[in-house]
């Protein structure tokens, strides 16, 4: 309503009635141009008036209004001249209220938790509120639950509690409506949900954690425990200390670690070269470990068993001669405790006279959970007792787990190192050194070697345990640094963000980061950290499978030791298998290459045009790359590549095989070169490798009469868990320079006759598709090919005829019979109409090469054609080009490969 209802009425009165106009009441002011009111005269000779809103008055947005209004005569004349004004009157207005708004919730959704078998007085409380301004209207009078049949009561303030005891058996989730009344009995417009669960009878421990997690290669670091709580029920504690460890003892050697041979991960670290590998893999040249028990199964590991019955004689060549007052001893080792009850000595390694006596000159080996070194210096004039052996006893040389143990010699100083921290012999006695004498000494591992007094010689003091990655390293010490990084585990517990767990935890690691410890005051600290502790693997390619966790956790009460027993938590983290990756070389696979360029200083580069790439596969359908769908180019490391000699070995006499030194500046690398090939190993790229590959070198300073050498190239990704193809290389010897014409006559020819699909031009024909050639077939090819070897020996006759019509003047301007090209007087009639591009020969001889077999006279000719001649067709193509403005052929002799 518009109407105000005054109390009391709105009049006013004028001594001068009933004279008109001076006598009668014509308006009403209000003073206060913010009240939304004005006044109307009703009578002007009564004086009565009325008071309306000039629009919607809301209660919510104002309730009082207070203003004064003033009353005017209606002068001495109609025109109102000479008017007069009444005193001022004060007006307040009191807005009423109308019930228009409904009681609405606070929260959306509430939420409590409830213990089973409890009664309790208030279990949450829901709260309503109205946005009418009166008492009336925007108090809340009531609450009701809607749904029925609920074990829950709640009063008019909104508390919500159980009618029964609860039983987390029966239901352990429970979601009521709720609705409220104001007191003008308006109800909610819409109700709230109630949610209430039921928990077990209290059991100290942690909550919210999964048994398993799943961690997927290349993803850094992953969170163990994010939802993990620490339950206590409401028990007073002091302090809580959590101890995880992340148990690896069945992974390699002990946890996740590189793979790599022991030279290469060496190489990598910054260690110095020069280190011996005494337990290298079986091969025909390390055949010594070939009768050593083994352990492949892990990931690539070599690891080398010993139960009490093998030893291997380390042959003469291989053993360092020249140790001195400073060299290294390193291994792994795993080892338990010796049985029965007065144990013998178990030798690592040991250097001994190999016949008449048995002296030990220099060992390693473990004696009743003590680790000894012995080393017998030779004698010298002035000698006398020196230090001869150093004992270490040490909780890890039994306790059957993986440890990396290193002894420095600085001579009359030996320093242990284990998992890279430093032990100093808690026994160190002397001895006479050792006399010179003419015997031969003898290295072996695994036992020592007892050649004098006995009747037969033979092994003794045999090693139980296993050993990994033996080396001695003469006239070098290692450093802290290359230790450390030899042992370093690479996959551990990690702490995802430092920064947030605040000043109120305390942790720290092992070494290893296998073990954390963390401490805090409250629950909420603790807490907090437990969702920060992570797992991280930074191999590339980790060793997958399980990873046990084991946490513990203590809670300390007021003035107590322990007042709350909480179980311990045993979880797992499972390592994905990673993509395996696909190691691909490719290349010029044939080459040609005359006698003078062989017998060069420099010789020839073998693999110029080498490539190494690397593939995974992925199952993502949507995935499309530029290699193909469902294919990715990957990039990682390498740790050798071998380039071997297929067939008869290299004679030392006439030919090598080569790399300088110089291409393995800057990298990772090193090599081995021996007569059966070259080995360059070092854990480095694939764009480094290639580099170093592009740079091995052939030379044969007397080919006599061979006519082909055989290579194959071969790499490996973590000591041969991945390893490449076989990449095979083949190139032809040219003795004569009349030969090496006829090859380049033939590579010109190929640009412009009519293409002949002929698969010996560029490759031949793989032997695993003629297997399955039906016998008809075979007459028809063969038919075929003896037509298409009489045309090729037609077309080299008449070339070889034209070559011979300008031999004079080829011999005149020729420098180098068996290297220089004729390009003087060549002509080569080239039919207008026959315009075949060299790409489009190549295509089409490739296309042709699964379908055609092969003989013997077209394998000689296939010999003297290097598939490097058709790299430079776009080259060769140019010079046509130019040639045929002229109706003549002008060669380039740079674009010959040879």
């Amino acid at each position: 309503m518009d109407t105000v209802m005054l109390d009391p009425p709105l009049v006013a009165l004028d001594k001068d009635a009933p004279v008109p106009y001076a006598g009668e009441i014509c308006a009403f002011k209000i003073h206060g141009l913010e009240a939304p009111f004005e006044a109307e005269v009703l009578n002007r000779t009564s004086g009565e008036g009325v008071l309306r809103a000039r629009g919607p008055i809301d209660c919510e947005q104002q309730k009082e209004y207070t203003f004064i209004i003033q009353a005017y005569d209606c002068g001495a004349t109609p025109s109102g001249a000479n008017w007069k004004k009444s005193h001022k009157a004060v007006v307040h207005i009191q807005v009423d209220d109308v019930n228009e708004f409904s009681p609405v919730f606070r929260e959306p959704l509430y939420h409590a938790t409830v213990t089973e078998g409890k009664i309790y007085d208030s279990i949450l409380q829901v709260e309503a509120w109205d946005q009418d301004c009166s008492p009336q209207y925007s108090q809340i009078c009531n609450y009701e639950i809607v749904t029925q049949d609920t074990p829950f009561a709640i009063d008019r303030n909104g508390n919500i509690r159980n009618t029964e005891r609860l039983s987390y058996d029966k239901q352990q989730h429970y979601k009521i409506m709720v609705t409220a009344y104001d007191c003008g009995q308006k109800r909610a417009m819409e109700s709230v949900s109630v949610h209430i669960d039921v928990k077990p009878v209290c059991k100290p421990g942690w909550q919210g954690w999964n048994k398993r997690v799943d961690y997927e290669p290349g993803t850094g670091s992953k969170q163990l425990f994010s939802k993990m709580h620490l339950e206590t029920c409401d028990g007073p504690l002091s302090s809580v200390r959590a101890m995880v460890e992340l148990q690896t003892s069945h992974i390699g050697k002990g946890c996740d670690r590189e793979t790599y041979s022991e030279k290469s991960l060496q190489k990598l670290c910054g260690a110095a070269s020069g280190s011996t590998d005494l337990l290298p893999a079986p091969s025909a040249s390390t055949n010594w470990t070939a009768s050593l028990l083994t352990d492949n199964g892990r990931d690539s590991d070599l690891i080398f068993r010993f139960d009490g019955r093998q030893a291997a004689n380390i042959p003469e060549w291989v053993v360092p001669q020249n140790l001195t007052d400073q060299f290294t001893i390193a291994t792994w080792m795993k080892h338990g405790p010796s049985p029965g009850l007065r144990a013998e000595k178990e030798t690592l390694l040991c250097n001994s006279d190999k016949t008449e006596m048995n002296r030990h000159h220099y060992s390693l080996y473990v004696h009743n959970c003590r680790l000894v070194f012995l080393l017998r210096r030779d004698f010298i004039q002035l000698d006398s007792f020196r230090p001869a052996e150093f004992h270490w006893r040490l909780e890890q040389i039994c306790d059957k787990e993986w440890h990396y143990y290193v002894i420095n010699v600085e001579f009359p100083s030996v320093t242990l190192f284990v998992d890279g921290v430093t032990y100093e012999p808690y026994l160190v006695t002397d001895d006479w050194p050792i006399h010179p004498s003419e015997i031969d000494v003898q290295l072996t591992v695994g036992a020592c070697w007892q050649g004098g007094e006995v009747t037969t010689p033979r092994f003794t003091q045999y090693f139980r345990g296993s050993l990994s990655g033996l080396t001695i390293r003469p006239g070098k010490i290692a450093t802290q640094k290359v230790i450390s990084c030899l042992q370093a585990c690479k996959e551990g517990l990690d702490i995802s963000s430092l920064e947030s767990l605040g000043k109120g935890i305390k942790f720290h690691f092992n070494p290893a980061q296998s073990v954390l410890v963390m401490e805090a005051d409250d629950l909420e600290s603790i807490n907090t950290a437990m969702t920060k502790v992570s797992y991280i693997n930074s191999r590339q390619f980790p060793t997958p499978g399980l990873r046990k966790l084991h946490i513990t956790t203590t809670v300390q009460c007021f003035g107590e030791d322990t007042c709350i027993s909480i179980p311990d938590i045993r979880a797992m983290v499972m390592v994905l298998p990673p993509s395996e990756p696909r190691i691909t070389i490719a290349g010029v696979e044939r080459l040609v290459w005359p006698v003078a360029q062989l017998r060069a200083p420099v010789g020839v580069a073998l693999f110029k045009d080498i490539h190494i790439i690397s593939t995974v596969t992925k199952t993502d359908a949507t995935l499309n790359t530029a290699w193909r769908p469902g294919v990715l180019e990957l990039m990682h490391n390498l740790d050798y590549c071998d380039v071997l000699v297929i067939g008869e070995e290299l004679d030392p006499q006439r030919e090598s095989l080569e790399i300088h030194h110089s291409s393995l500046l800057g990298k990772h690398l090193d090599a081995t070169n021996s007569t059966s090939g070259i080995s360059i190993y070092g854990v480095d790229s694939m764009v480094h490798y290639e580099q170093a590959i592009r740079q091995v070198r052939y030379r044969n300073w007397k080919p006599g009469a061979l006519s082909e050498r055989r290579f194959r190239l071969s790499c490996s990704e973590l000591n041969g868990r991945y390893t490449s193809n076989e990449f095979n290389l083949e190139i032809g010897i040219v003795h004569s320079s009349e030969a090496m014409e006829h090859v380049n006559h033939m590579a010109v020819q190929s640009q412009f006759m009519r293409p002949v699909h002929h698969p010996l031009v560029v490759h031949t024909v793989n032997s695993d598709h003629i297997s399955g050639t039906p016998p008809a077939a075979t007459v028809v090819i063969v038919m075929c090919i003896a037509t298409l070897v009489v045309i090729v020996v037609l077309g080299i006759y008449r070339i070889h005829i034209t070559h011979q019509d300008g031999s004079k003047e080829d011999e005149e301007g020729r420098k180098d019979p068996e290297m220089d090209w004729d390009d003087s007087n060549l002509n080569i009639t080239v039919n207008p109409m026959e315009s075949i591009d060299g790409a489009q020969i190549a295509e089409e001889v490739r296309e042709e090469e699964p379908e055609e077999d092969e003989d013997e006279e077209e394998d000689e000719l296939a010999g003297e054609l290097s598939s490097a001649e058709y790299e430079d067709s776009d080259e060769e193509e140019a010079s046509i080009h130019k040639g045929r403005v002229k109706g003549k052929l002008e060669w380039d002799p740079s674009t010959l490969p040879y």
